[in-house]
């Protein structure tokens, strides 16, 4: 069994979730009573046990925005004492006028690598999150992006298909930061014309040198583990990008609410098996590797 990074989960006390506390609420996820409670790491590594997963990045989990140096130091912490994850993917905000000091913050925090601030936004209120649709197009947000390139950090980028063209300029406009697309553009539209429109978008964005897709929370808006919609997300995202700008991510405990580690990662390696072993590399480790510079 060939060595997997997991390029995309959480672990979190519930108590430091705002969104985890208060009323339930209609989410894109769906249903999630079962992940209202804490997943520490300990029930983490339980969940890959023998699947092969030997490394992991684990990215923000929308802890009240002002706690952002909170969290890194609590998965910092986590870290020195687990020896996992290997990576953190933290939070800033990129509205204000100079993110510069946030960061500065972060840098106390060894293995963050990358900062995400999700910008995604929908015409339908269930899927909306950021607080305007063109967030990607802001001068401040555009001008606090690119000083992640004095940090040496990436930017997880979350996207809807519509926001695709205003994100590929977000990239453009900062070549030196490396974009990392997250759940391989959100492909929620699932018709012909929604696909069509997903996978221009997707080009879109690969014309970009500077961005790579995760392959990641594909049971998101189908609220299951589909193994032949799994395998055409992969298809058209590694024919688009590439395998060697691609990553796996588990996005768990989010997947958790319908599958189960090991069954996720099956279906993930099946619909890769059609690939050569150097391109199915390059999804479970090499790219994961290279960009969290693990």
């Amino acid at each position: 069994m060939s060595e997997i990074v997991d390029g995309h989960h959480h672990i979190w006390r519930q108590a430091d979730l705002p969104w985890l506390v208060g009323p339930m609420q209609p989410r894109i996820f769906g249903p999630y009573e079962a992940i209202r409670r804490d997943y520490p790491i300990e029930e983490y590594l339980d969940d890959l046990k023998d699947t092969g997963v030997t490394r992991s990045v684990y990215v923000q989990t929308n802890w009240a925005n002002d706690r952002f140096e909170d969290e890194a130091a609590w998965v910092q912490r986590t870290a020195d004492e687990h020896g996992w994850p290997h990576a953190i993917v933290a939070y800033a905000n990129f509205a204000v006028d100079d993110v510069r000091p946030q960061l500065d913050r972060l840098k106390r925090y060894s293995l963050v690598r990358g900062v995400r601030m999700q910008l995604h936004w929908h015409e339908n209120p269930l899927y909306r999150f950021a607080a305007k649709p063109d967030l990607c197009i802001d001068p401040v947000v555009r001008r606090n992006v690119a000083r992640l390139a004095g940090y040496g950090w990436s930017f997880d980028l979350q996207v809807f298909t519509p926001q695709m063209p205003d994100a590929a300029h977000l990239a453009d406009s900062c070549p030196k930061v490396t974009f990392i697309l997250q759940h391989a553009g959100m492909l929620e539209d699932l018709s012909p014309a929604g696909r069509a429109a997903w996978r221009a978008g997707m080009a879109r964005l690969a014309a970009c040198p500077n961005v790579v897709s995760k392959l990641s929370g594909l049971g998101t808006f189908i609220h299951r583990n589909d193994p032949a919609h799994i395998a055409a997300v992969v298809a058209d995202t590694v024919a688009i990008f590439g395998a060697e700008r691609c990553l796996f991510g588990s996005n768990f405990p989010i997947e958790k609410l319908w599958t189960s580690y090991r069954e996720l990662v099956e279906t993930f390696r099946a619909a890769a098996a059609p690939l050569s072993a150097e391109q199915r590399d390059a999804i479970f480790r090499a790219t994961a590797t290279r960009v969290y510079r693990l």
